[in-house]
């Protein structure tokens, strides 16, 4: 029984591993086809490392394969300092794949209208950097950047990010043109937004806390009509619209999907019409009785 425990182990550790070298890959080749066949050919810009490679290709001449391993190098130092030794690992690894995708794979020019580049070549370069965060490794060390940052100042990941791509964007808009930058700006937006579609999916989990007083028969409505699992907290009221009270009750604690969420308001409606709902997004969950998300 403990060999057979051990061996499912192995084989669920490599298959974890498997997934994650497959989710590199296609990461690569998505993001040598946006860089390649979108932005490269056009003198396009993109946020990030990405976007520094580009802009440094723009006015060197520098092969971009050759930058991108350069100017990611500081990254991925950061990466092992800050994350893990495997981070770093595969985080060198998806971007020497990527130099070699775009020193080799002829890849080709696939339009010159100025907003398809702008808007798909930011999809596939998005998806590319989505896929490899889904293998564990990045293509674009921007965030091990605002990681390192954020720790040593009182800016979070987010302002950090911010700061660098109106960096680039603003160098963008005096070495080469204004135009330049504002179609850098549009490729950003739908390299984000897709970074976020391909690590979240389109069924964003959410968390639900409710606080009713006929906290049974909403229980019973999520477990048995909504088949999704619940959690009953115990907890004591305070104050509300109704003054101060001081008796116990139960709280309900369930997390759905976004989908998923306005049919819960709606029968929790039709129990309680005055039950208090708090719902906040969350990044991923793992066990209980949530449904799954395809390719998650």
């Amino acid at each position: 029984m403990v060999k057979t425990r051990i061996l499912r182990a192995k084989n669920s550790a490599l298959f974890r591993e498997i997934k994650e070298a497959i989710f590199i890959i296609l990461g690569v080749l998505s993001a040598g086809m946006g860089l390649k066949g979108f932005l490269l050919p056009n003198d396009f810009l993109d946020g990030g490392v990405i976007g520094i490679s580009l802009l440094l290709q723009i006015k060197t001449g520098i092969d971009l394969a050759i930058l991108v391993v350069i100017v990611n190098i500081p990254f991925i130092w950061m990466g092992f300092r800050q994350v893990s030794w495997v981070f770093a690992l595969k985080t060198a690894l998806g971007i020497g794949l990527l130099a070699i995708c775009l020193a080799f794979i002829p890849y080709p020019m696939v339009t010159t209208d100025k907003l398809l580049i702008a808007v798909f070549g930011g999809f596939f370069l998005g998806a590319g950097i989505g896929l490899a965060m889904r293998g564990g490794g990045v293509l674009d060390g921007t965030e091990v950047l605002a990681i390192y940052i954020s720790r040593r100042s009182f800016l979070s990941v987010g302002d950090v990010i911010m700061v660098i791509n109106v960096l680039i964007f603003g160098s963008a808009a005096i070495f080469i043109n204004v135009e330049t930058a504002l179609y850098a700006m549009l490729t950003y937006l739908a390299a984000s937004k897709t970074v976020d579609f391909i690590i979240h999916g389109i069924e964003e989990y959410i968390a639900v806390m409710i606080v009713s007083d006929r906290h049974e028969e909403v229980r019973q409505l999520i477990t048995e009509e909504l088949a999704r699992g619940v959690t009953v907290l115990k907890g004591e009221k305070g104050f509300g619209k109704r003054g101060m009270r001081d008796n116990d009750i139960n709280i309900l604690y369930a997390v759905v999907t976004r989908l998923e969420i306005t049919r819960l308001k709606d029968k929790i409606s039709e129990v309680d019409e005055k039950a208090f709902l708090i719902e906040h997004s969350i990044a991923d969950v793992k066990g209980g009785m949530i449904k799954p998300r395809p390719l998650h």
